[in-house]
C-alpha cells in the first residue's frame, strides 16, 4: 500500500514543472549512487522507487523502462565530467596543471564505481555504453590532442610525435581496461591499471623539462 507522501507524488505533474524537475533530479541521484555501489543488474525500478520515496508508477511516468533510467544516468555522468574538464581547459593555463587536474579527475571518478556496473553496461546496456564510447572519441580525444600540441609548443613534450596517433593510442589503453576479461581476475585493480597506463603513456613523450614539472605538480596538487 503506497503511503499518503507517495500517493501524492504519483500524482500527473506537467513534464517541465519545477516538482516534476526535482523528481526527476531527485531520481537520477539516486539511481546513479546504487548502481554505482550495487551493480546496475542487481538494482531495480522499484528500489530506485523506495528510496526516493516515490511509487512506481511515478518513476515510470519519468522513465520508460530501466535502459531508459540506465542511459540517463550514464547520460548524467558524462555531462558532469564534460564540465569538468571545460573546466579544467578554462581555469589551468598550464599543460602540466591540466594533466595533474585530469588524472585526480579520472581517479575520483573510477574510484566512485563499482568495476562490476562497467562489464554489466557493456553487457546488458549497450546504447548507454555506446555514449561513452562516443564521448572518449569526440571528448577526450579532442581534449587530449590540443593539451598535446599546446605541449609541443611549450616544450614540454617531444617535438616529433603525432599528437593525433597518440591521442588514438591512449584511448585504446582505456579501452583496453574495459576488456570484460579483466573483471574475472580477482587481483585487477581497475583504477590503479589506468593512472600507470596514463603514466607510462606520459613518460614517454615527455621531455625532461615537461617530466620535472609534471612531478613538481603533483607534488603541490597532492
Amino acid at each position: 500500500m503506497e503511503t499518503l507522501n507517495q500517493m501524492k507524488v504519483s500524482i500527473v505533474l506537467p513534464p517541465n514543472s519545477k516538482e516534476a524537475l526535482e523528481t526527476r533530479e531527485r531520481i537520477l541521484e539516486i539511481a546513479t549512487e546504487q548502481f554505482a555501489r550495487f551493480g546496475v543488474r542487481t538494482i531495480t525500478m522499484e528500489d530506485i522507487a523506495r528510496q526516493a520515496g516515490i511509487s512506481k508508477k511515478t518513476i515510470y511516468q519519468e522513465y520508460a523502462d530501466k535502459r531508459d533510467l540506465v542511459k540517463a544516468v550514464f547520460a548524467r555522468i558524462l555531462e558532469e565530467d564534460q564540465k569538468r574538464l571545460t573546466f579544467i581547459l578554462e581555469t589551468e593555463d598550464g599543460v602540466i596543471e591540466h594533466l595533474v587536474q585530469t588524472s585526480k579527475m579520472m581517479r575520483e571518478r573510477l574510484s566512485s564505481i563499482n568495476p562490476m556496473v562497467i562489464m554489466e553496461v557493456q553487457k546488458y546496456f549497450p546504447e548507454a555504453w555506446r555514449m561513452f564510447e562516443e564521448f572518449k572519441e569526440h571528448t577526450i580525444q579532442t581534449d587530449l590532442v590540443n593539451v598535446l600540441e599546446k605541449g609541443k609548443e611549450l616544450g614540454y613534450f617531444r617535438p616529433e610525435i603525432d599528437s593525433l596517433i597518440l591521442a588514438k593510442v591512449r584511448m585504446n589503453q582505456i579501452t583496453s581496461a574495459f576488456d570484460p576479461s579483466n573483471f574475472a581476475n580477482p587481483e585487477f585493480n581497475f583504477v590503479e591499471e589506468q593512472l600507470v597506463l596514463m603514466d607510462h603513456f606520459l613518460h614517454g613523450i615527455f621531455t625532461e623539462k615537461g617530466r620535472q614539472a609534471y612531478h613538481s605538480q603533483k607534488e603541490i596538487l597532492n
